[in-house]
Formats: structure tokens, C-alpha cells, sequence
């Protein structure tokens, strides 16, 4: 079982939510700690909720944890313009991430999008491309970028344009082959798996973007069976090594028994048994 401490922001959201129940159920991890600002349903012994706002976050607010994973993210509709919207996907995520840094939290991993570009026509990536330059500007020990693209699940808001999105990239499945195999949707809870794998098992190096046809195939590295040969089972070194004794350091092979009681007093063995005189008839 091993001792790592987790931090988990956006832990309300489609993938930080699978996220935290995957961190729990994980026997690598004793501690998982979310920061929200509302409290989650999902409940478990390893799990500590901090109810903060993000707009009054402190250093004390983050204690140290081996890995902050921020899966903050909104829309435009839902925060209701865009300085809104850069206020959750840009400024949050940069300000935790800089607090991270000062308590010496030494792996920062952050959900970005497909696409993140800062050059790109579309302002939702803009902001996505933004944010992944200014971390890597921010000199973290370790910086791990997800790059998903469409995330699907169970979701507990309806957005109409990622429901008609996961539906056409659905019907399209089949056609997304080769080098368009990137765009396929990819499931929340397999995003949420590839962070932990990441985080366990993953390059260790400053800066990593992980796509999303890599995170689609991410996988737990299988375990080595155990070896149960004869040679693993018995040490035959030892045997060999008391074959070998001389004749003086073994064990007196003369047996005594009582009679009275046929307890045997040392070792049974090949030479000829004696009886006390007075058990003779």
C-alpha cells in the first residue's frame, strides 16, 4: 500500500468527480483532498472537503500533496460571458498552480482541450493555448497537459451542444480511422484514469502534453505474476549446506524414550535405540 496525498480541484465536474472516486478506490493514495466550492455527493473515508471560493484562495487553503490535479472548466453559456468563463478555465487554474508551486507540491497535472492554442481562430482554445504557456512560463517542478478531446459521460447539467457533438462524433466513430482517430470522443472516466497513471507511472519530465488518442489507450502496467517454482518455494542452498556438516555438529542420534509417557525426547533417527535399564522386563 502506498502513502500518497492527492489535491483534486474541479472535482465537481464530469471528469474530476470520476477522478476523485478513482484517487479513493486506489491503494497508492491514503489522503484525497478537493477544494470546491460546493460540496460533492461522493463520499469516502480517504476523502477531505475544503469548501472555499476560488476568488479567496490562500497558500494555507493547499497543504502539500504529492499530486494537484485541476480539472476546473466551464462553458461560456453556463458562466454567462466571457471575462466569466477566463475567470474559471485561465485565472484559477493559474493561481492554484502558482500556489502549488510556493507549498511544494512537486507534480501539476491540469485538463486543457484538443486543440489548445494560443494562435488558434477559435477563442475557446485561445484560452486553453494561454493558459498551457503561461504554466510552463511559471517554472513548476512538473507539469503534466491533458489534451482531451470531447468529453462524454453521465453529466449532471445538460449542455445541448456537447450532447449533439458526442452524438455526430458517435455516428462518425467508425470513419475517425488513422491520423483522425485524435478526434474521436473520448469517455470522462478513462481521462480520469489516464491522470492517475500519469501521475504514478507516467514520463517523468518538466513539461508533458499527453493527447487524447494516448489518454484513450492508457493503461495500468500489468504486474508480474509471482514465481512459485520448487527453487522459489524451498531453499535448496540451505539443504545442500547441512548435507555437508561435519559428523561432530549434528545432532545425537541415540533416541531415549519413556515409556510411561512415549515422549520423544530429541530426534528421530537411523542408528539403534536404547531403553533405560529400568524399563527392560
Amino acid at each position: 500500500m502506498g502513502m500518497r496525498a492527492a489535491i483534486v480541484v474541479g472535482a465537481t465536474g464530469l471528469a474530476g468527480s470520476s477522478l476523485v472516486e478513482q484517487l479513493c478506490e486506489n491503494d497508492e493514495y491514503v489522503s484525497v483532498t478537493v477544494i470546491a466550492r460546493r460540496t460533492p455527493t461522493f463520499k469516502h473515508p480517504k476523502l477531505e472537503v475544503k469548501i472555499r471560493d476560488f476568488d479567496r484562495l490562500e497558500e494555507q487553503d493547499i497543504a502539500f500533496a504529492h499530486e494537484l490535479y485541476c480539472c476546473l472548466g466551464t462553458t461560456i453559456k453556463k458562466a454567462g460571458s466571457r471575462k466569466a468563463f477566463e475567470k474559471v478555465d485561465f485565472e484559477y487554474p493559474l493561481a492554484i498552480a502558482s500556489l502549488a508551486k510556493n507549498r511544494g507540491i512537486p507534480h501539476f497535472l491540469v485538463i486543457t482541450a484538443m486543440g489548445a492554442n494560443e494562435s488558434s481562430p477559435f477563442y475557446y482554445n485561445r484560452v486553453k493555448g494561454k493558459l498551457e504557456h503561461d504554466l510552463m512560463e511559471l517554472g513548476l517542478q512538473q507539469l503534466s497537459i491533458i489534451r482531451p478531446s470531447l468529453l462524454v459521460g453521465e453529466r449532471n447539467e445538460f449542455r445541448l451542444g456537447e450532447k449533439v457533438g458526442e452524438k455526430v462524433l458517435k455516428l462518425a466513430k467508425p470513419l475517425l480511422i488513422g491520423p483522425l482517430k485524435r478526434f474521436r470522443a473520448i469517455e470522462a472516466s478513462q481521462v480520469a484514469k489516464a491522470m492517475m497513471i500519469i501521475a504514478l507511472h507516467g514520463k517523468q519530465q518538466l513539461v508533458t502534453i499527453y493527447p487524447s488518442h494516448e489518454l484513450a489507450i492508457s493503461a495500468f502496467p500489468e504486474t508480474a505474476e509471482e514465481d512459485v517454482s520448487r527453487e522459489t518455494l524451498f531453499n535448496w542452498d540451505k539443504v545442500k549446506k547441512a548435507d555437508s556438516l561435519h559428523e561432530e555438529e549434528k545432532v545425537n542420534r541415540d533416541v531415549v524414550i519413556d515409556r510411561e509417557k512415549y515422549t520423544i525426547h530429541d530426534k528421530v533417527v537411523d542408528k539403534e535405540v536404547h531403553f533405560r535399564p529400568d524399563d527392560k522386563e
